[in-house]
């Protein structure tokens, strides 16, 4: 995976720095514009539509977008801030960017029109963005194919490296002082606990060859799904069509724990505390950690979200000992001893701009500017980090056919993997949650 490069080449010009320069130019606009106001650097955002469903979601809302002068000024924004850096990335990597810019301005329509779908109202409410970029570009690799004018822009890496570099400013330590020992006992206990028992399962008891797919696939299963899979996937070197069926799977289950858990969990009758804590230790995407958190109340929507938050944190360490565990163990086959050098240029650079970015917002932003400026910093950044999110994803779709999908199922085996890996998440998280939120060992935390 990743660019081909001669070894010669300088540090500073391979795809992980890039997206770590990348990243930071977005980072530092976004902060210099959300404190200083001196310009507005809000990327494009569809607001919810939809025929019918709800007196706002309407077709006349959705015209009403297109009619605002706001919308196009955003969209030009985030075509030229995107595509400006990621031609000059291009370029810096010895791409043709004479085909390269024709080919990300058709990447980025597919781009609008997977965001435009997924801002209809029903679908926004239950399904990703990450599946209808999949099913976009899946359909187009598997039906009329993918025209060679659009393959240059194909680059699912130098997006996804790029968006989590982004979303590390968003990432704060703070949350965990919010939910204490509670979170993080939920949160950082339970998840390595279910990386483990997921890897011992995979290579062990179902003997699966594809050692990346089962990493990658109990990342997102135990942390928070399509961003703990892209982390992942890149710190074990899995291949666009591991990642793809990852986060298939964890998108589809994500919809369904969404709709059914908070069910479940008020024929348990238990508390909204516990009940939320337990969706945001289970339930993958944070997005429908909020939506299912919601239906059990307030405070349940406040723990659920507080412990995916917590959990999210995870994401660069997990990834961090990953590569590591990569290069000493699994890819290197215990042959020969790996050196901190080895080590190191395995090991994927754009974590670092990730932890680089939490340590500055939590560490420096917040305290000196405070959480509703960092706050305001991140509705900006969370957009652009979306966007690269959403090029990636349809650059996946692009290059993967439903084929190579069908062998990736290994005869049902990622399947199994997966149930028996989150049933045994959602009873250990199930435990943790009784153990420390059930009042009977420890107070019970108040969420204001």
């Amino acid at each position: 995976m990743g660019v081909n490069s001669k070894t010669s080449e300088a540090w500073w010009k391979k795809e992980d720095w890039l997206t770590v320069w990348i990243g930071s130019i977005i980072i530092a606009l976004g902060c210099v514009a959300g404190l200083t106001g001196w310009f507005d650097f809000s990327a494009l955002k569809f607001g919810t539509w939809g025929v019918g469903e709800s007196d706002t979601a309407t077709l006349a809302a959705l015209g009403q977008q297109f009619a605002q002068v706001a919308f196009w000024r955003k969209t030009l924004v985030t075509i030229l801030v995107l595509g400006l850096l990621f031609t000059a990335g291009v370029k810096v990597q010895g791409g043709e960017v004479k085909k390269y810019i024709p080919a990300f301005l058709g990447l980025f329509v597919l781009a609008l029109v997977v965001r435009l779908i997924s801002a209809e109202f029903t679908l926004n409410r239950y399904l990703e963005w990450a599946f209808w970029a999949l099913i976009v570009g899946l359909l187009i690799s598997n039906t009329v194919g993918v025209p060679q004018w659009l393959k240059p822009a194909v680059k699912t890496e130098f997006y996804i490296k790029t968006g989590l570099v982004i979303m590390g400013f968003s990432v704060l330590f703070s949350n965990i002082a919010k939910f204490g020992l509670y979170g993080l006992g939920i949160a950082w206990i339970v998840t390595p606990v279910v990386i483990i028992f997921m890897w011992w399962f995979g290579t062990r008891v179902l003997k699966m060859d594809n050692k990346p797919l089962v990493i990658t696939l109990a990342s997102a299963t135990s942390v928070c799904g399509t961003s703990a899979a892209i982390a992942t996937g890149a710190a074990s070197n899995c291949k666009k069509t591991d990642l793809t069926m990852a986060v298939s799977v964890s998108i589809i289950f994500t919809v369904i724990m969404m709709v059914f858990e908070p069910v479940i969990i008020k024929a348990l009758n238990m508390s909204p505390i516990m009940g939320g804590a337990l969706i945001g230790g289970t339930v993958d995407s944070t997005g429908a950690v909020a939506v299912a958190g919601s239906v059990l109340g307030g405070e349940a929507e406040k723990a659920a979200v507080l412990v995916k938050m917590i959990q999210n944190i995870l994401i660069g360490f997990i990834a961090f000992f990953v590569a590591v565990f990569f290069a000493t163990r699994v890819d290197n086959s215990g042959v020969n001893k790996v050196g901190a050098n080895e080590i190191w240029k395995r090991f994927p650079k754009f974590i670092i701009g990730f932890f680089i970015a939490s340590l500055v917002a939590s560490f420096i932003f917040q305290p000196v500017f405070g959480g509703d400026s960092v706050s305001a910093i991140n509705k900006v950044l969370d957009q652009y980090k979306n966007w690269a999110f959403v090029l990636a994803f349809t650059s996946i779709g692009l290059d993967t056919n439903f084929k190579e999908i069908a062998k990736q199922m290994q005869g049902g085996k990622v399947l199994w993997l997966y149930l028996i890996g989150q049933v045994f998440n959602i009873l250990l998280t199930m435990f943790a949650v009784w153990f420390l939120l059930s009042g009977v060992l420890f107070p019970i935390p108040t969420l204001s």
